[in-house]
């Protein structure tokens, strides 16, 4: 049986959009990942404004969303892996969140 490796160093998004239900990133090399939003709680708990205020990190290798303070990797997104926040400590987040 053989198995197939991917590369993810050479893999860099370019734009990103966060619909209703779902994170979409376009990659550079023309490929479009989607995952549903439920796996970023910070993202679906955000804003429209919050979510639409993003910025690519390391030339492309991830995203950042300063207004909720949250991180997202394309290495993440083509293995498939969601938030791994705890929900004590997104728990404490939206907390914080209510207070301001």
């Amino acid at each position: 049986m053989s198995t197939l490796a991917v590369e993810t160093d050479s893999l860099f998004a370019k734009s990103v959009e966060v619909a209703e239900d779902y994170l979409v990133v376009d990659l550079e090399d023309g490929r479009k990942l989607s995952v549903p939003l439920a796996w970023y709680p910070r993202l679906q708990a955000g804003s429209a404004a919050e979510r639409n205020n993003w910025r690519l990190i390391g030339r492309g290798e991830g995203m950042h969303w300063p207004d909720l303070d949250e991180d997202i990797s394309v290495k993440a997104l083509i293995a498939g892996k969601p938030s791994g926040e705890s929900q004590s400590s997104f728990a404490k987040w939206l907390h914080q969140r209510k207070l301001r």
